[in-house]
């Protein structure tokens, strides 16, 4: 029973089949939704009604067993053998119904209060597929439903089917049938563990988990039917195997094999494809995760994305700066008609310039990178990124569902770091943990995007062109580093082999455009704006107070400059630009906006609204090309900001672990800045 008396109904399925998607539509949570797998690390939960009745939905992680490999399998299985739910909603892909059917057949092992739900029914139609729902309820002896979900298809028929299991199990669920002398024996240990059990988890596949010798699982129903001694069970199971002259691993074989077979019947009877080979569809694949074209083509499809914002953001940024800073004015005289002309400077001059600088930054940039990048997620590209990337990480001796990682680190760090549960293997996760900041998460984009702008688009020719490729040869070198962090990590202090995993490659999606932009637009720019917004004013607000608090004549801004000023040089860059990152350390995006009022000294910030203006104030105070360069390199590798930290200390529960992340970027970013910075003495 679930919460407020609510029936409970878990969901269940292969990644990748559009499980949450379902989830999402009867239960109107926004829970993203990523056409790749691996997504899901955790259970969700939500509610719905139908028909009077109340349910309590659970989103299990996406599993291809029940024989569990992966942490995500061990908490699917959990839930559905002890979670309590009184019914059991399998989603399937039309597409590839056979290997979805794999586990259908195992959960009905478990329970007969199955449904069913034979999900992407529309892609199946273009590819000239039809499940034939009828017969498969017929074999199957429980509901079958198809949906689109993402159309919204079919989901009212599936709860009207998930109204009729959870009133009555259905009476004749097929249960796979395997060879004679192994059924005897599961029979008669059945029997015997039935009484043990109490009904408390179905006697017949804890006796199947018995006989191949499944010591994860049988340690899960020690722990959760607790008190329960089945030590007198696995000896049965011993002698059953010694009866039938099997060890374990050829009953689980044997046990497999029966389960494949039957939904390769299943299948036969049931699907009929007159797909045709699209040969399209084929090339484009081949092409981009092909061993000499893969890494080229992703590279390319990235620099289009990065062409396209560099192209697109520098008008809006360019309006929406003199839109913000032409209030300042209008502030200024409310603040003096108030009274408090003494407020002036630290909320306009300090407090509300920030913010200005921020958001004419940010927004334009993020607002077409964001819809861009989800688009290339809702076609398909990212679980193809990770196909790519594989044979790096594994070359470094990590997981290659560190690739998988990493993408997420582009959106954000943090979340990428809380994905790094995926990886099954402790050592291989810390690894995966301690360098996703490495890689560039949105909030560096638009610093990273800008000084391209400013530096080095005019200089290098060709327009954005340039600037979008010059943008994705830093995204190489973090990658880059990425790799040889991991393999000095895995090679020093987590030693080890690496691990293997399944990657499910989707079939590509028409993506929903609509649903994309609305997504990207609220779940990341708005999100990330605000996060920045939340930040940047009170960060404006100290930076002016250190440029203005003078004691002994000297501001405390320019006593921490000239403090942090030779190291600045040391990195090619200065001390104003230090303290910008440190102050910086809440959030990533307001490094420039704090540097430039960090020269600005807090007065002239309101005379440098646009592009031409802040390349002067920055050449004005000394920056270069080379300095450019410094600054997005340091971008690229310094600490972690305070969210990822936070969540690095959560996930790793170490204090030790933490600092590590703080040091290992930080370094590596500051001997590239200093080898550069030489490189520029050498040279000028």
């Amino acid at each position: 029973m679930g919460l407020n008396g609510a029936r409970l109904v878990a969901l269940a399925g292969n990644p990748n089949v559009g499980k949450s998607t379902v989830f999402n539509a009867l239960t109107g949570m926004r829970q993203h939704t990523g056409n790749w797998p691996g997504k899901t690390v955790a259970s969700a939960r939500g509610t719905c009604r139908h028909a009077g009745r109340e349910y309590e939905l659970v989103d299990t992680p996406g599993a291809y067993s029940l024989n569990a490999h992966s942490a995500e399998e061990e908490v699917t299985r959990d839930f559905l053998c002890f979670g309590g739910a009184e019914a059991v909603i399998v989603v399937c892909d039309a597409t590839c119904l056979e290997r979805n059917l794999n586990l259908a057949l195992q959960i009905l092992e478990l329970t007969p209060r199955v449904v069913l739900c034979v999900n992407l029914m529309d892609e199946a139609a273009r590819r000239r597929i039809r499940v034939d729902t009828r017969a498969l309820e017929r074999l199957l002896g429980v509901p079958v439903v198809g949906t689109s979900a993402r159309g919204g298809r079919g989901l009212e028929r599936l709860l009207e089917r998930v109204d009729e299991v959870v009133g009555r199990a259905p009476e004749h669920p097929l249960r796979v049938a395997y060879p004679p002398e192994l059924e005897s024996e599961v029979e008669r240990l059945s029997r015997s563990v039935a009484l043990r059990l109490d009904g408390r988890l179905d006697a017949r596949w804890t006796a199947l988990r018995l006989l191949e010798g499944n010591d994860a699982a049988l340690d899960a129903v020690q722990a959760h039917l607790s008190p329960l001694d089945i030590r007198p069970a696995l000896q049965a199971a011993q002698n059953a195997r010694a009866v039938l002259g099997m060890s374990a691993q050829q009953v689980e074989t044997a046990v497999v094999g029966a389960i494949y077979r039957e939904a390769e019947r299943l299948c036969a009877a049931a699907v009929h494809s007159q797909e045709a080979q699209d040969g399209r569809r084929l090339r484009v694949d081949r092409l981009l995760t092909g061993r000499l074209t893969g890494i080229p083509a992703m590279l390319l499809l990235l620099a289009a994305v990065f062409y396209l914002t560099i192209r697109g953001a520098n008008l809006p940024s360019q309006l929406l700066s003199d839109a913000l800073f032409s209030l300042e004015a209008p502030l200024s005289r409310a603040l003096d008609a108030l009274g408090a002309s003494w407020l002036r400077g630290p909320l306009v001059e300090g407090a509300y310039r920030t913010l200005a600088w921020v958001v004419s930054v940010m927004l334009p940039p993020m607002a077409i990178f964001f819809p861009l990048f989800t688009l290339l997620e809702d076609v398909g590209f990212l679980p193809r990124v990770a196909f790519n990337l594989d044979g790096c990480f594994k070359r470094c001796h990590a997981c290659g569902k560190q690739a998988l990682t990493v993408c997420m680190g582009f959106g954000c760090n943090a979340a990428g770091v809380v994905g790094c549960r995926i990886i099954d293997s402790p050592r291989e996760r810390l690894i995966a943990i301690l360098t996703n900041a490495l890689t560039p998460c949105n909030g560096r984009f638009p610093l990273l995007i800008q000084l391209i702008t400013l530096f080095f688009v005019g200089a290098l020719g060709g327009g954005a062109v340039s600037g979008a490729l010059m943008l994705t040869g830093l995204i190489v070198l973090s990658l880059g580093m990425t790799l040889l962090a991991s393999r000095l990590l895995s090679a020093t202090l987590l030693r080890g082999v690496p691990s293997a995993f399944t990657l499910e490659l989707p079939p590509f999606r028409r993506p929903q455009v609509g649903r994309v932009i609305v997504r990207s637009v609220f779940d990341r720019t708005l999100f990330v704006l605000g996060r920045a917004a939340a930040v940047a004013a009170p960060a404006g607000l100290v930076i002016w107070l250190l440029a203005n608090i003078a004691p002994g004549g000297v501001s405390l801004m320019a006593r921490l400059n000239a403090l942090l000023d030779p190291l600045g040089r040391l990195l090619g860059m200065d001390g104003v630009l230090l303290t910008a990152f440190l102050l910086g350390f809440p959030a990533n995006e307001i490094v420039l906006p704090l540097a430039v009022m960090g020269y600005a000294q807090g007065n002239a910030l309101a005379q440098t609204g646009g592009a031409l203006a802040l390349r002067t104030l920055l050449s004005q105070n000394g920056w270069t090309e080379w300095t450019a360069l410094c600054v997005m390199l340091f971008s690229l590798f310094h600490w972690p900001c305070s969210t990822t930290l936070l969540t690095i200390r959560r996930e790793t529960g170490s204090a030790r672990w933490t600092a590590l992340a703080l040091l290992l970027p930080t370094a590596l970013g500051m001997a590239l800045c200093a080898l550069v910075a030489a490189a520029a003495r050498v040279l000028a």
